[in-house]
């Protein structure tokens, strides 16, 4: 019965309509060097939200983890992450909701030092203990405010 509700709604004009309008206004941004192959975006900006795809603590360019356990893999992963909102035209004072994946809940508190240093605000957060492979100990995901379009609009009608 479910399914047959589902299928029903899709079939309507309103379902297609909304389908249409929203691959219309999402901006999709692949990962650098992987344009062709990667099978997600790294972010995805829609309406006033940029939703960025989960960063792990890989020094960039490379597919090594930053060396010293949680702390520094924290740090990369967060560094990556202002690199890829800072793509999208984002940043790291616009972040409003993360997720924290981690590979031993008993690294928070050491996580946690290193994550609160780039944050010039403090969002919204949860965190979860997941099986991360390759040795990664963290990957971070967010959703952070996307530039304001009106505004920059507004300003270049602005007098001098």
């Amino acid at each position: 019965m479910r399914r047959s509700a589902i299928a029903a709604f899709l079939a309507t004009p309103v379902a297609l309509w909304t389908l249409a309008t929203f691959a219309d206004e999402a901006v999709y941004h692949a990962p650098p060097g992987r344009e062709d192959s990667a099978p997600y975006s790294e972010a995805v900006i829609y309406d006033d939200f940029i939703f960025l795809a989960g960063q792990l603590g890989y020094v960039p360019g490379t597919r090594e983890l930053a060396a010293g356990g949680i702390g520094p893999q924290t740090a990369q992963a967060l560094t990556n992450m202002r690199a890829a909102l800072e793509r999208a035209g984002g940043s790291m004072d616009r972040v409003l909701k993360c997720t924290v994946f981690l590979a031993d809940m008993d690294e928070w508190a050491a996580m946690n030092e290193a994550y609160v240093e780039f944050f010039p605000n403090k969002p919204a957060r949860s965190a979860i203990g997941v099986s991360l492979g390759g040795g990664a100990k963290v990957e971070i995901e967010c959703i952070a405010a996307a530039p304001d379009d009106d505004m920059e609009e507004e300003d270049e009608g602005a007098p001098s």
